[in-house]
């Protein structure tokens, strides 16, 4: 097995003297391919703060994060953004779609970032449309769409760039239970199917039974559950 993320002694401190709020606090993750990953943590506890360092959004104090074997630390602005475009796939609360695409058309649009080929991008979006049971959506408009589809397109432009690793911030607080029990099973088979790592950032623990391991982000460390 090889680590698709790994954070060592990651540390992360806003402000300074006095007023300094250490959030991260010498934090350990391994994530290994083929896993999912879930952490959990009531607001407050610096999940999203976690969550950006990851995924190379935010900087750390200190510490090292590592995306598939390449160190983010000695990395500039530009290398990391390609290393996004790249390695990483990301899904939020809502799906964030472009009102102005049509549902395959987000997928080759992301394809375009990551620098597929034409024949690939349409191979790979196709692939991924009919795997999530969307496929005769593929020419609707984000409005024409349930929030469940919406979360399905989600998911799909998340692994259209095959990232080496999903990050999921509350992919299913806009669903009902139904709904994102659905979001959560495709997001572990994709994980199972592309032999790729998934973390998920959720407070719903109906949610759990999916993962292979689960965290709970206490004082800045993750405690294992």
């Amino acid at each position: 097995m090889s680590a698709k993320l790994m954070m060592k002694q990651v540390t992360h401190t806003y402000g300074d003297g006095d007023g300094a709020r250490t959030i991260l606090n010498h934090l350990d993750l391994t994530v290994n391919d083929s896993e999912f990953v879930a952490v959990l943590g009531p607001s407050g506890t610096g999940k999203s703060t976690f969550l950006s360092a990851a995924g190379a959004l935010l900087t750390p104090t200190s510490g090292e994060i590592y995306i598939d074997g390449e160190p983010l630390g000695n990395k500039d602005k530009s290398a990391l953004t390609e290393l996004r475009l790249q390695k990483i796939g990301f899904m939020f609360q809502s799906a964030q779609l472009l009102p102005y695409l049509k549902v395959e058309e987000q997928l080759l649009y992301v394809a375009k970032l990551a620098k597929l080929s034409t024949k690939e991008a349409k191979e790979r979006s196709a692939y991924l449309l009919k795997r999530l049971g969307i496929w005769e959506r593929r020419n609707h408009y984000p409005e024409k769409l349930s929030g469940g589809e919406k979360q399905r397109v989600a998911i799909a432009r998340a692994w259209m760039n095959k990232p080496a690793v999903l990050f999921a911030d509350e992919p299913t607080a806009s669903l009902d239970f139904s709904r994102g029990k659905e979001v959560v099973q495709m997001i572990a088979d994709e994980v199972k199917n592309e032999g790729k790592a998934a973390v998920m950032v959720t407070h719903d623990e109906r949610m759990l039974e999916w993962c292979d391991r689960v965290y709970h982000l206490q004082d800045g460390v993750l405690v294992e559950q």
